[in-house]
């Protein structure tokens, strides 16, 4: 009975999403705009409603959707087999592959213990260190579900487990999911590479003449960023007090695991260094011709080469391979419909409306309305594919410096996931355990929020300034 209940719902979700597709398709074309563009927009909404009610797999979804653009003429088939050659798809694909020897070697184990251990004295302490590993981790792994979930969830576990257990402190637990979870948020603002989503709003923002590199996305966060990591446990804290506050118990634990994992060995080495070269790479690659893509792409073919990654590994990375479908789909769609003229036209409805407003203020509407929006979306990548590129638009329509509009924008692509208990894919692993309630969980998520716009607008926007933004 449960079985043919799920069948129906999942098959109402998607037929619900036919329909939604297919009213847009059959309605009057809109003045001054082709019908090209009209159509692709009907099975781009119909893909980004699937993707948010998920009646099948994101990469499902995908492959249909470039399945009937191509039946229907929207796309020829050779711009929906080239849509996988893009290097920023393939700079994503390889970071999981990184991400895989991190893990595997027990390396991003070690660096989360090794900060836990440093920092595990106070309860607050334990905030700071579990924030401060995901900060060193997120650079080279690309999936903030991979992150949250397969390294720094463990730990955050063993800790509640000793103070929910043995110290009967249940609030420590929930603080320390707090903090991870906020943390996380902030920590894929930061990098280009830390975040699925992130290559893709490169993407978009290339395909709309603007170029944003490695070194000028983490340059850009770095000071809004580091800035929020330092408040952001002193907030959770003051939301969710542990009864304890001295924690001798965090840093013993930290000892005795890392006492276990023994010395560091051959493989976590390598993969060390392969990490200190692949932030080297993305960080002064530019000055020697090497891509961000390329640079990943070396980084890959030294663990294979030095056996930390076996081949098998790569073809089990279900995940790489997923997200190269649907983001590769995505990428196609959303620049088609630059192409088409649709993004133009809907940029100029909608300045309309703000003419007359000044860009500093438009911007900073924008940019909350485009935040507090994800309140609707489960899914980032869903949030950014179908609103990134006309908020981008208008914002640059209103005279909004174009780079300024695209980094606020993306950063917010970020920071936003913070909001809600499936804002993300990391979200339902760190709820799942139980610690904190949905009314807690949102009410940090509003709190949270607060901190982030008025740090990235105003703090960052100073630091944007220096930098010759705007």
């Amino acid at each position: 009975m449960k079985r043919f209940i799920k069948s129906y719902a999942m098959a109402a979700k998607f037929l619900l999403s036919i329909f939604i597709g297919i009213a847009i398709w059959v309605l009057p074309l809109p003045e001054g705009l082709s019908p090209a563009a009209w159509k692709l927009f009907a099975i781009f909404t119909a893909t980004i409603v699937a993707i948010i009610l998920k009646p099948l797999p994101m990469g499902a979804v995908s492959l249909i959707a470039l399945t009937v653009s191509v039946l229907l003429g929207s796309l020829s088939l050779e711009d929906a087999c080239n849509s996988f050659g893009n290097d920023v798809v393939w700079l994503v694909v390889f970071a999981f592959f990184i991400a895989k020897g991190f893990i595997t070697t027990g390396l991003g184990s070690r660096l989360a213990y090794s900060v836990m251990g440093r920092f595990g004295k106070s309860s607050l302490g334990l905030g700071y260190g579990l924030v401060a590993a995901d900060l060193l981790l997120s650079p080279c792994i690309p999936s903030i579900t991979a992150r949250a979930g397969g390294v720094v969830y463990p730990v955050l576990k063993s800790l509640a487990d000793i103070f929910t257990g043995e110290s009967h402190d249940p609030r420590m637990a929930s603080y320390l999911t707090l903090c991870a979870y906020q943390g996380t948020a902030v920590t894929s603002a930061m990098f280009l590479t830390a975040m699925a989503g992130n290559p893709l709003i490169a993407s978009i923002a290339k395909s709309h003449g603007i170029e944003i590199g490695w070194m000028d996305w983490a340059l850009a966060a770095i000071v809004p960023g580091l800035l929020c990591l330092l408040v952001l446990p002193w907030l959770m804290f003051w939301l969710k007090t542990p009864t304890i506050r001295h924690t001798p118990h965090a840093k013993k634990m930290a000892e005795n695991k890392l006492s276990e994992m023994g010395p560091i060995g051959p493989k976590e080495k390598i993969m060390a260094g392969t990490f200190v070269l692949l932030i080297l790479l993305w960080i002064f690659g530019h000055f020697f011709g090497v891509k961000a893509t390329a640079a990943a792409m070396v980084g890959v073919a030294i663990l294979l080469m030095t056996r930390i990654l076996e081949w098998k590994d790569i073809l089990q990375e279900h995940s790489a391979w997923d997200t190269l479908i649907w983001f590769a789909t995505l990428i196609t769609l959303a620049c088609r419909l630059n192409t088409t003229g649709f993004s133009g036209w809907f940029s100029q409805i909608v300045a309309q409306y703000a003419e007359g407003l000044h860009w500093s203020w438009g911007i900073i509407l924008l940019s909350i309305i485009y935040y507090y929006s994800h309140y609707f979306f489960a899914s980032a990548v869903a949030h950014i594919s179908s609103m990134f590129a006309p908020f981008l638009l208008v914002a640059i329509a209103i005279g909004t410096p174009p780079v300024l509009a695209a980094l606020i924008l993306a950063f917010f692509s970020n920071l936003f996931m913070g909001l809600t208990h499936y804002g993300s894919g990391a979200a339902p692993i760190l709820f799942g355990t139980g610690y904190v309630s949905v009314g807690e969980w949102w009410k940090a998520g509003a709190l949270s929020s607060i901190l982030f716009i008025t740090v990235w607008l105003f703090i960052g926007g100073i630091w944007w300034k220096v930098l010759g933004y705007w």
